[in-house]
């Protein structure tokens, strides 16, 4: 009897095994290179951290690029599946006529999540920047492009009124700024908030409330890994519209708490403030749709920059096939 029960305790064990090992082989492995590393993505870590992708059978890796031109080389040449940066990236690469070029599927946030920083407290105004020094990023940039947007709505010029200094990259610009390059630079949170508890800076406007809607931050792919595997597309875009949903149903406080363990250099208080900032602006998308109308929006901002001719078709460059499904379910 004893050899019985333990030749049926070998053959549960066996097939337990062999489920948790059917169970792993199911999750697949995706790579994002994100932008920027910042509470801006907060949707993202969320569904990170809450298990959502896992629930949808990914499991997804996060490399900073530190620049949107760096993303779009990681998914060109494949180091990565999908890339996290500003839209304009995917016109670019269209217009230099490559046939696989990225689209975008899925849009994040809705606004620049840039926070102006100066040396000390002022009786801010954006006039406030004439001759000045300015560290904006990388030219042809969304963040580069929402700064000079805001600043031309104020009436100065930013190439003419100022020393709008694009030399350093997007990444470099707070170590520079630290290190007494400028007098105005254009930070992400949480490093803005950092910057401003160590008394290194002050937090003066926020970019993105001042120039507007438009679809800052998307997620892209090649085409043809999207032709590919569109039930790994479709499985990102659903955990995604899940955290987006958390985030605008919970608190800024509730938010701090589920990304914390994407920020373990970040003190949880700061995270709560950085949240509600985010929060306040309304900077999150509320479903991962990206309209004509406001990808439209993002073109006359490029246009009016001066870096692009032309606008290019929406159809061409944004698909909302897996927003809509996600959505709908």
């Amino acid at each position: 009897m004893k050899k019985v029960l333990a030749l049926v305790l070998v053959f549960v064990m066996t097939l337990a095994l062999t489920g948790c090992g059917q169970k792993t082989s199911q999750i697949t492995k995706v790579t994002v290179s994100e932008v920027t590393h910042s509470v801006f993505y907060a949707p993202q870590y969320v569904a990170i951290n809450l298990g959502l992708f896992e629930k949808h059978g990914l499991e997804v890796s996060l490399i900073n690029g530190g620049g949107a031109d760096n993303v779009m080389t990681a998914v060109l040449s494949n180091q990565v599946e999908i890339g996290l940066a500003g839209a304009e990236a995917s016109i670019y690469v269209y217009l230099q006529g490559k046939t696989d070029y990225p689209m975008v599927f899925t849009q994040l946030t809705t606004k620049d999540g840039s926070f102006l920083v100066g040396r000390e407290e002022e009786d801010f105004s954006w006039q406030n920047l004439a001759g000045k020094h300015i560290l904006p990023g990388r030219k042809g940039g969304s963040p580069y492009m929402a700064l000079e947007y805001a600043i031309k709505k104020n009436g100065l010029n930013p190439q003419t009124d100022m020393n709008f200094d694009n030399s350093i990259s997007f990444d470099a610009m707070t170590a520079a700024f630290l290190g007494g390059v400028g007098d105005y630079v254009t930070i992400y949170e949480p490093t803005a908030t950092m910057v401003e508890n160590e008394g290194k800076g002050v937090i003066l406007a926020s970019v993105g409330e001042e120039a507007g809607e438009m679809p800052f931050t998307t997620y892209f792919a090649k085409q043809s890994y999207m032709e590919k595997h569109p039930e790994i597309i479709q499985n990102f875009v659903d955990a995604i519209y899940e955290g987006q949903t958390w985030v605008k149903t919970h608190t800024a406080k509730e938010i701090a708490e589920v990304i914390a363990p994407s920020f373990p250099d970040s003190d949880l208080a700061v995270l709560e403030k950085v949240a509600q900032r985010y929060k306040e602006i309304d900077a999150w998308s509320k479903t991962p749709n990206l309209s004509k109308e406001s990808f439209d929006r993002l073109q006359d901002v490029i246009m009016e920059a001066g870096e692009l001719e032309a606008k290019v078709p929406y159809e061409k460059l944004v698909t909302n096939t897996y927003a809509d499904i996600a959505v709908g379910k």
